[in-house]
């Protein structure tokens, strides 16, 4: 029978289970798959539960308010503890990973991590594919050390240019002017095409879609539209709430026609489609309308290291656990190989009515 303990958060309790261990594993073969076939490519890590916004859907204050119980730096996985993580996931295939947060960039000497990271190689002997997401409220000042540091790609978080709205969303009076800085000194350090992240609510900033594809288009910049989430159960999400990505396209088309691209690669989440100018592309992210988890090639580990094998997880596993319990790096391996295979999660496609019922980890803890 499978050990469970709970991990109190604040108001919210999470379960984590600890993972079965193989006594004697197999060798890691770089292709690892789930029980419906899908791929283990991704890894998206949170760095800290920590951020200096509180976003209305991601962390409202009403529950992140200032007497918010935050993890203590001991539960927190140090970077060794993180670039150990990592070296066992790129063993099974993992070529891209994601640092995270809460704002990611909060963590103390996030650089160093960055260039522990940037010297892992993938099965193929390739550097990984590391990129981060980031509020960019601290990106004018991070973005050249964090490119120095081995840094390929960044993604900012950007719901409105117009500033009041923006004011409003994140709901600590921080100015869009200062993220829109922090995206040009991201630009200059090297980072040549930033994502840009802009979650749609409808009625609160779907009036700043087309001014954001506007004063996107062009930069080399991508716009990427997100369906506002059913994550959690903090953020008060409802139905009503949720522009359909088709809306945000026919809005975009009608300014400035689109033309659909193919994805990058399988598992790509966003739905690509071009200006037929040629000044660039947008993406949309309908992560309610329409089913997302065919191709899910993403494992999520949290700041405590839990490891959710699905964005709208219940409960995680420990792998700090075993860490710090003394496991060797091949049963490490064989305990993650053991989780993935065992994965058949497939959340969007039987979501129903019952939806804003159902209990889920904060996006917030997990980072996205």
């Amino acid at each position: 029978m499978t050990e469970r303990v709970v991990f109190p958060i604040a108001e919210h309790r999470y379960d984590a289970a600890l993972p079965h261990v193989p006594e004697s594993p197999a060798l890691p073969t770089g292709r690892l798959h789930d029980a419906r076939g899908r791929r283990l490519h991704d890894l998206r890590i949170s760095v800290t539960d920590r951020c200096n916004f509180r976003c209305t859907y991601c962390m409202p204050k009403a529950v992140f308010d200032k007497d918010y119980a935050f993890l203590p730096q001991s539960s927190l996985l140090s970077f060794e503890e993180i670039e150990r993580l990592v070296r066992a996931f790129v063993a099974h295939g993992v070529e891209k990973v994601r640092l995270t947060g809460g704002e990611p960039l909060l963590r103390r000497d996030i650089e160093r991590l960055v260039g522990m990271l940037a010297e892992v190689r993938t099965a193929s002997g390739a550097p990984l594919d590391l990129t981060l997401t980031t509020n960019g409220s601290l990106l004018r000042r991070k973005a050249q050390s964090l490119r120095a540091a081995g840094l390929t790609r960044l993604t900012v978080s950007l719901d409105a240019l117009d500033d009041a709205t923006f004011r409003a969303m994140n709901d600590v009076d921080f100015p869009v002017a200062d993220v829109l800085d922090g995206i040009e000194a991201a630009a200059a350090a090297g980072f040549a095409s930033v994502k840009v992240n802009m979650v749609v609510k409808r009625g609160v900033n779907d009036g700043q879609i087309v001014p954001m594809a506007a004063h996107f288009r062009g930069t080399g910049h991508i716009v990427r539209f997100i369906e506002f989430m059913d994550v959690g159960a903090s953020n008060g999400w409802r139905m009503d709430d949720v522009l359909p990505s088709r809306e945000v396209l026919a809005r975009i088309h009608e300014a400035f026609p689109l033309e659909q691209a193919e994805a990058n690669y399988t598992g790509e989440v966003a739905e690509r489609w071009r200006y037929r100018d040629g000044a660039g592309e947008v993406g949309v992210i309908s992560s309610v309308t329409q089913p997302f988890c065919g191709d899910c090639s993403r494992a999520r580990l949290s700041t405590e290291g839990r490891l959710y094998t699905c964005l709208f997880a219940g409960a995680g596993h420990d792998l700090r656990a075993l860490l710090r319990g003394g496991i060797d790096d091949a049963r490490l391996a064989g305990a993650i190989e053991h989780l993935w295979s065992q994965r058949a999660d497939r959340y969007s496609e039987i979501r129903s009515s019952r939806t804003e019922a159902l209990r889920r980890i904060e996006m917030s803890y997990i980072g996205g």
